[in-house]
């Protein structure tokens, strides 16, 4: 949870931050290069610590991942230069990228699936309260200190969960062999890193029809290509096809992935809507996202405790994902006339929603896969959140930025249209006090109208997106959750092999034992001291006898043990175990 919420809390406490450090360092016309290097960096490690942490274990890559963090921190703290900053981002998002989905993976590997429902339900606590806390402390820290503490601050939190990590972190790993896919991983990097940067410029740095974001979907589409064929034939390959055959992970990703859309679109897009539209201050907008926060960070630890307690998920996420919908479905009706109150509403509405699924996707995938499969499908998982949130903010600021165009001149006065819009009247000027104040009151009515006109289309957009969220968990096949963890079945599993051993070794000993000839060895004299003695009879009778009375039986019940213990479902009758099996 300490890794979970250093990871979590970077991603948003620099956002207040963004146009200080801008000015500070320069570099303003590559602005955007500052929140995406470190989500795009983020998102390429994702995947492929995951397949390495199933080969190599998840202790040593995840201590590396804090290291990476924090040394990331640091550089970020001490920068003298935008793209020093810039570079300093990409190492912190390669640990951000490590520690978040390893953080739930090793969950995985220690908690049960029944019990798990719980630790997801706080993971999910956590990842809400780094959402609300992140920009309200980073935007404190940067009035009160300077920009720079927002990366420092991380360090001392870091250290302490680091120390505790290396002292007490000992999590099973599964001994196999392997071989490493060196093609898929530079195809499978190569590929998201072109497609998250085209979408992320698009309409923004870039027009999207400019020879750069095209050239960037064609590289990449031809780089997943790639992947996607090396993968059917590679031994290990990085996500194996198997994955993708089995339709509870393929379509918990789904769902995960545009549920995830609908986050971003609301804690983005709303405040634009509630400075804009109904007047509220800076501050204020940023305080309407808590209700969301809050109600998501309540649900999300009471759901999980539900799903621990009934040992069912399904009818939670196909709950959430319709409060998503109608959370929707009351922002789209809200407009200039509309009040704090009905925002307010409509945002604990959706945050209801989001806490019952976001988290519960994750136990959903873990559930259905394999030990040897766990890591890689945990952060399969987690990049489709990180894609969802990518694809999210394009597709509801492409939809705003389009809606404002079309709308603003028909709510303007007569006249008014290019004088105000020429001279920034138009949505800046409804975000700027400064600016609002030499507009007249006709004008500045209506800007406000035309941007709720422009704001509607986007909330109608996640109303589709939840119910396509919905679609899918409906076609997912409930699965029961396991009673043990990897961990413990591990044990068991050495457990087994041991039994089987023992059992196996003693099946010989009574066939030596049996068929021995000539003196009584030192075995036999063993053997027979295992019965009483009987009146005339020999030492060899009597350690015979101790193989068929006493060995053997004790060699079937260990495998009958053994094999109980590898397959819990099977109980073999004891008159059915062949000891010399």
């Amino acid at each position: 949870m300490a890794g979970m919420l250093v990871a979590a809390s970077s991603q948003t406490i620099i956002s207040p931050a963004l146009p200080v450090m801008v000015a500070e360092l320069g570099g303003m016309d590559h602005y955007s290069w500052l929140p995406t290097s470190g989500l795009l960096a983020s998102a390429v490690t994702v995947p492929i610590v995951g397949k390495l942490s199933d080969m190599y274990g998840r202790r040593g890559f995840y201590i590396g991942g804090f290291v990476l963090f924090l040394t990331g921190s640091a550089l970020a703290g001490a920068a003298q230069d935008f793209w020093w900053l810039v570079a300093a981002r990409v190492v912190q998002g390669m640990g951000m990228g490590t520690i978040m989905p390893l953080s739930q993976t090793i969950i995985g590997d220690i908690i049960s699936p029944r019990e798990r429902g719980r630790y997801m339900g706080y993971m999910g606590a956590v990842f809400g309260l780094a959402s609300v806390t992140g920009p309200l402390a980073g935007g404190l820290i940067t009035d009160n200190a300077s920009w720079r503490w927002l990366f420092y601050v991380n360090l001392p939190i870091g250290i302490a969960a680091l120390a505790f990590i290396a002292m007490y972190l000992h999590p099973p790993q599964l001994v196999r062999r392997h071989k490493i896919d060196y093609i898929g991983f530079v195809t499978l990097g190569l590929g998201l890193t072109a497609v998250l940067l085209a979408t992320s410029w698009g309409g923004t740095v870039y027009p999207w029809g400019s020879w750069q974001i095209l050239g960037l979907y064609a590289a990449g589409i031809l780089a997943l290509a790639a992947f996607a064929v090396n993968e059917t034939r590679a031994p290990d390959p990085v996500i194996p096809p198997r994955l993708w055959r089995n339709p509870v992970f393929t379509l918990s990703n789904l769902a995960s992935m545009t549920i995830i859309m609908t986050f971003f679109g609301a804690t983005i897009y709303i405040p634009v809507f509630a400075q804009g539209v109904i007047g509220m201050s800076v501050t204020g907008s940023g305080a309407v996202i808590v209700p969301l926060m809050l109600s998501m960070i309540l649900v999300s630890i009471l759901v999980g405790r539900l799903i621990t307690r009934t040992g069912r998920y399904k009818a939670f996420v196909l709950a959430g994902t319709l409060a998503v919908a109608l959370g929707y479905i009351l922002l789209a009706r809200l407009g200039p006339g509309s009040t704090q109150l009905d925002l307010t509403l409509a945002m604990a509405v959706i945050g209801i929603g989001l806490g019952a699924v976001i988290q519960t996707y994750t136990l959903i995938v873990q559930n259905a896969t394999s030990r040897e499969d766990l890591g890689v499908a945990t952060a399969t998982t987690q990049f489709s959140r990180s894609a969802g949130a990518t694809l999210g903010i394009s597709l509801f600021g492409t939809i705003m930025t389009g809606g404002m165009a079309r709308e603003m001149p028909r709510y303007l006065p007569e006249g008014a249209a290019p004088a105000q819009l020429a001279n920034g009247g138009g949505v800046g000027a409804v975000l700027d006090p400064e600016t609002l104040t030499g507009l007249s009151p006709a004008v500045e009515a209506g800007i406000r109208e035309g941007l709720a006109a422009a704001m509607q289309p986007v909330f109608l957009a996640g109303i589709p997106l939840a119910l396509l969220a919905f679609a899918a968990t409906l076609f997912i096949k409930e699965l029961p959750l396991r009673l043990t963890s990897f961990a413990a079945e591990a044990e068991k599993r050495e457990a087994a092999r041991r039994l089987l051993a023992a059992g196996v070794w003693l099946t010989q000993l009574a066939d030596e034992v049996e068929h021995a000839n000539g003196d009584v060895p030192e075995a036999l004299e063993a053997a027979a001291r295992l019965v009483p003695g009987e009146p005339r009879e020999s030492g060899r009778e009597r350690a015979r006898r101790a193989a068929r009375e006493v060995i053997r039986p004790l060699a079937a019940q260990l495998l009958l043990t053994a094999t109980h213990a590898r397959d819990p479902d099977r109980r073999p009758e004891r008159s059915r175990v062949d000891g010399r099996a």
